[in-house]
């Protein structure tokens, strides 16, 4: 079961009302849940019902957009939704005018399968002499503007602020790293981060786990997103073609595999049979980013870093990463999350609730209260608790390590430098025949 976006025709409303009615059902029963939320911890389960509901909101509030704006042509709420994006508003200028595509093709004197294709694309490959062609019939102004603040002109002037030093260490780190070659100049690089910011907007605006306190942190994130992106791509032709965060009852068995040596990488492969993308790319130095989760052309992608190098550390990133793909599907994920896993306090509830998520797929809180391993000072007593719920020990070590506030303890209980070097293939894995830039001619 796909998600859904906005709804602009009866198929999506038909597909819309389905998912309501599912969701309804299972929000209503237990025995109807039961089969969603298998295998989940009891505090799993509460979070999931609650992006349900959520989930069942907004889907109604989209139904009820769309039918509003085809009976009564009063287009105002589904104006809303699409939020002045130019494709979509000529959707919405269709629906409002009452016209089937059948009827918008007849009056522009193409085949039905025309504009079904231009809607499908959210008219992004029609030209602009169509575009306006389209735009006039159905009574939609388009129209463009010069700012007057002449940081807001152009690619140059959005990274004005972003100093030759800070250029340049991207490029060293680029370079080093195989995401491109010696000849890869300052300019090509400027253009890439400057429509990168255009496209995603700068992280300070962004829902975000990220401390970003300056300009310089805001362009190592795009150009490490960046970088997550094109090998994102690289990956999608091995990938299940969707991603249904409705379906839950793998995680338990993904988190079954970090007692396995090679659970990182085994963990990659079952998110691939998901739909969902992992990609560990070393940070740009300076940048101090654990992991991220966001879209990539309709496809969920999670992007690790690996900056701590432990066991303990590489599930509960993985699973905050997790929690947002499932928890915030619909809520931010187009626009992403950008964490350090190791802050002490999280900077809004989305966060939080990605804590909460993935502390207790891996130890249930209502286990963890009534374990001894919470006060234990014998590793053996940990290490069986761990057992009993069939993690890795590392991942019990580091909580305890973390709830008593010193770092000191079982320091060599929590698989430090294990991860990363069971990666080392895959990130330089196709670096050099893959353009950190994208063809400008496609």
């Amino acid at each position: 079961m796909a998600t859904i976006g906005i709804t602009l025709n009866e198929r999506d409303a038909r597909e819309a009302r389905a998912r309501v009615a599912r969701l309804s059902e299972a929000l209503q029963s237990e025995h109807a849940l039961a089969p969603v939320v298998a295998g989940l911890p009891p505090e799993v389960v509460s979070q999931v019902a609650g992006m349900m509901k959520a989930e069942r909101e907004r889907l109604v509030e989209m139904i009820t957009a769309y039918e509003e704006a085809k009976e009564t042509q009063r287009p105002t709420a589904l104006k809303a939704l699409v939020n002045h994006d130019l494709g979509l508003m000529l959707i919405v200028a269709r629906i409002a005018n009452g016209f089937s595509q059948k009827e918008l093709a007849w009056r522009l004197g193409v085949k039905e399968q025309q504009v079904q294709r231009w809607e499908a694309d959210r008219y992004g490959a029609i030209s602009l002499k169509n575009y306006h062609r389209v735009a006039a019939l159905l009574g939609v102004r388009p129209w463009a503007d010069l700012p007057d603040k002449r940081e807001f002109r152009g690619l140059d002037k959005v990274i004005d602020g972003v100093s030759k030093a800070e250029i340049k260490k991207i490029l060293k780190h680029g370079r080093d790293a195989g995401w491109f070659g010696e000849d890869f100049s300052e300019a090509e690089l400027r253009r890439y981060v400057a429509e990168n910011r255009i496209d995603y907007g700068s992280p300070g605006l962004l829902r975000t786990g990220l401390n970003v306190v300056d300009h310089t942190e805001d362009i190592l994130l795009h150009a490490w997103r960046a970088r997550v992106s094109v090998r994102a791509r690289e990956q999608f032709s091995s990938i299940a073609e969707s991603h249904d965060p409705f379906e839950l009852t793998w995680l338990p068995d993904l988190v079954r595999l970090s007692r396995e040596a090679k659970g990182p990488l085994n963990a990659s492969a079952m998110l691939a049979e998901k739909g969902v993308v992992l990609v560990v790319e070393p940070q740009i130095p300076g940048l101090r980013i654990d992991g991220a989760a966001f879209i990539v052309e309709g496809r969920p992608v999670i992007g690790l870093t690996l900056r701590t190098d432990t066991v303990d550390n590489f599930w509960f990133t993985l699973l905050h990463e997790m929690a947002h793909v499932t928890l915030h599907f619909s809520t931010g994920l187009a626009t992403g999350f950008f964490d350090q896993t190791d802050r002490e306090v999280s900077v809004d509830e989305q966060e939080e609730e990605a804590n909460r998520f993935a502390s207790n797929l891996l130890i249930p809180e209502e286990r963890w209260r009534r374990s001894a391993a919470r006060i234990a000072k014998s590793a053996k007593i940990i290490e069986r608790f761990a057992d009993e719920l069939g993690i890795h020990p590392a991942i019990v070590f580091g909580r305890i390590r973390k709830e008593r506030g010193d770092w000191t303890l079982f320091s060599d209980k929590i698989g430090r430098n294990t991860v990363k070097k069971l990666f080392v293939g895959e990130v330089q894995k196709g670096k050099r025949d893959a353009p950190l830039l994208p063809d400008p001619e496609s």
